[in-house]
């Protein structure tokens, strides 16, 4: 059965910025209770982590950017040997649980930030996957807190723990003992649930680059270097070599294939070549945020699709294309994320 993606690019807001712990514990409320959190709103395109923003004016900013597995604790007792598996923690015993248990995180400058895991959601469909709610504690406010950005669509989301850990340029690392907990407004749960999970594979290889080029395709990343180019509600049709998505090929209420065409191809760095970017800037000007990266030249990847603009030294392999509609269609057009 093949299977379809049209999803849509939201703007999100953010939560309150949060400050290393203070070093008295003694007075703290205890995490994962019920409260209303207050929320500093201004528009930020499409989230990478899915969390706040540490510092406003920056897109590539996040509160919460990476947690350790080394040094969670539950109560007053230490969680050795925590790891990951798939997209889920498992604890060194199959009978300790980890709901309730604190770990240790950084903000994207480093900053130190303690998690707490309120929730687990296994998926029902898939057991390696679950859904984690989650609070971090804000030293300026003196409070636990949820760190994922809530939007309409989606106003109380929850997070997946990911292997690899991104930087403020959107390249993905691995390192040791750390892992990403990455709210599901934000492309790098957001492309796990689409089916570009990370630790799967398909036809014998790896899914983890199409899963980091399809973090770069849902931000319209188109130079690799963590700003996006992309709007609110902004429609992508999304498919790839492997088949885990492939192009609508019939119209649907949602989308309309004859309005739709081909954007950009994508590798793990960005946009290996295109013919337009989605929010409807000039490729020339795109192409000047980004000094010698591209250079007009016609490439034709096949079935219609046609690059104007194509990456400078050598070819990129090509992991994924989009096809959105243009600066005109997408205000005739709005649709919902499926």
């Amino acid at each position: 059965m093949k299977s379809h993606l049209l999803v849509v690019a939201c703007l999100v807001v953010s939560a309150p910025a949060l400050a290393a712990p203070p070093a008295s514990k003694e007075a703290r409320p205890p995490p994962c209770q019920d409260q209303t959190i207050e929320r500093s709103i201004w528009p930020q395109g499409t989230s990478l982590w899915g969390t706040g923003r540490q510092v406003a004016e920056r897109e590539m900013s996040s509160v919460l950017a990476s947690v350790e597995m080394g040094r969670a604790r539950l109560g007053d007792k230490t969680l050795s040997g925590l790891r990951l598996k798939g997209g889920r923690l498992v604890a060194p015993s199959a009978s300790q649980e980890l709901v309730g248990a604190v770990l240790q995180g950084a903000a994207s400058d480093g900053t130190p930030v303690e998690v707490a895991v309120c929730g687990a959601e296994v998926l029902a469909k898939d057991s390696s996957l679950v859904w984690y709610r989650i609070q971090v504690w804000n030293g300026v406010s003196a409070s636990w807190e949820d760190p994922c950005v809530a939007t309409g669509r989606v106003p109380s989301p929850r997070a997946l723990a990911v292997p690899g850990v991104w930087d403020e340029s959107g390249a993905r690392s691995d390192k040791g003992g750390k892992f990403t907990f990455a709210c599901e407004n934000g492309a790098i749960a957001k492309c796990v649930n689409w089916g570009y999970r990370p630790w799967a594979k398909k036809g014998g290889g790896s899914l983890a680059e199409l899963h980091q080029a399809c973090t770069r395709m849902a931000r319209a990343d188109y130079c690799g270097d963590g700003r996006s180019h992309t709007r609110e509600d902004n429609l992508i049709d999304v498919y790839d070599g492997l088949s885990v998505l492939t192009r609508t090929t019939e119209s649907s209420e949602a989308w309309d294939v004859k309005r739709a065409s081909f954007e950009a191809a994508w590798s793990a760095e960005g946009a290996t070549c295109l013919s337009r970017t989605r929010d409807g800037q000039e490729v020339e000007t795109l192409m000047a945020q980004c000094p010698g990266r591209f250079e007009m030249a016609q490439k034709d990847l096949g079935e219609g699709d046609q690059c104007t603009v194509v990456r400078k030294g050598g070819a990129k392999a090509v992991l994924l294309r989009n096809r959105s509609y243009g600066r005109d269609e997408q205000v005739m057009h709005q649709g919902v994320a499926r």
